[in-house]
């Protein structure tokens, strides 16, 4: 009741001033369980994703949101139970384990779920290598996965800033991919990590981002000891992002992509699957290889195992 209490209140008012579109959001199952699997630019992916569609989907979100103190602790932790997010721990190990468990959970009750297989937000816009939960939870439900491309959401709300600027934000849904041909094998970490790459291949062709090949997390790490380099700080950084190895998952051919863009017809949530992307917006979007990657800002991760 409070999940469709929100998308009614907070999501009409979202419509009004960032004017979402979306495409593809035909290839979203109307029943049964699917994993939808999605890049992560912003906290405010996982406000954006569920307004855009019918059916109800629950994500995984930081504990942290669930532990704040003093009112507006209490007030997020009520808000994320509200609308469906569950509480990982994401220190891995058991923690990791229960989070995946209660999401499988989900998937065999018929539900959406949503999981981000890069483990936190893009500390600069481009796509990182995924995790393998993402393959795992695919094989022990059987559900197909459907990936998801978020767009413009970072340029929103650049990590380090709450309230989101306004910016139109929009969702390109992929069709779903199946994996039952490797059902049973889900022990087989080469099986996992060939899954999450073909996964990763599909945001990439979606959203037009640069795929790097490392994971956030150790971007992030990257370049926070960067920043503490004495003298010139925004050059280390620069060459810390720089230095990073860039391609395509798995070693496949990097394809010719661009941030796709509305077209007329996306002004509101219906899908408008053949309109064109385009290689640069005046709006800030930039295509795949481009070199707008640093954001600022403190370090505040979310997402999934």
């Amino acid at each position: 009741m409070f999940y469709r209490l929100m998308k009614a209140t907070l999501g009409s008012i979202l419509r009004v001033f960032y004017q979402p579109w979306i495409r593809g959001a035909e290839n979203i199952p109307g029943s049964g369980p699917a994993i939808l699997a999605s890049n992560h630019l912003a906290v405010i992916d996982s406000f954006f994703l569920p307004l855009m569609i019918s059916r109800e989907v629950v994500f995984l979100g930081k504990q942290d949101y669930f532990t704040g103190r003093g009112l507006k602790g209490r007030f997020v932790a009520a808000f994320m139970r509200g609308v469906g997010t569950i509480p990982v721990d994401r220190s891995g190990g058991k923690a990791s384990e229960a989070a995946l468990h209660t999401g499988l959970r989900r998937l065999r009750q018929g539900g959406l779920f949503g999981i981000y297989p890069e483990g936190t937000r893009s500390p600069d816009g481009r796509l990182y290598r995924g995790k393998t939960g993402v393959a795992r939870l695919a094989l022990e439900s059987g559900a197909p996965v459907v990936p998801v491309a978020m767009i413009g959401t970072n340029i929103a709300q650049p990590i380090g800033k709450r309230i989101p600027k306004l910016h139109r934000i929009g969702v390109v849904v992929g069709a779903p991919l199946d994996f039952s041909r490797y059902r049973g094998l889900e022990n087989d970490r080469f099986v996992l990590r060939a899954i999450t790459d073909e996964i990763m291949y599909e945001l990439l062709r979606l959203s037009g981002q640069e795929y790097v090949d490392i994971y956030a997390a150790t971007m992030k790490t990257r370049l926070a000891a960067a920043k503490k380099e004495p003298g010139k700080k925004q050059d280390a950084v620069a060459a810390a992002a720089a230095a990073a190895p860039v391609g395509a998952p798995g070693g496949r051919p990097v394809p010719e992509v661009t941030v796709p863009v509305p077209a007329e017809a996306d002004a509101g949530p219906e899908a408008a699957p053949d309109a064109p992307g385009a290689t640069a917006t005046a709006d800030g979007s930039t295509p795949a290889g481009t070199d707008a990657r640093l954001s600022t800002g403190p370090d505040v991760p979310a997402g999934a195992p």
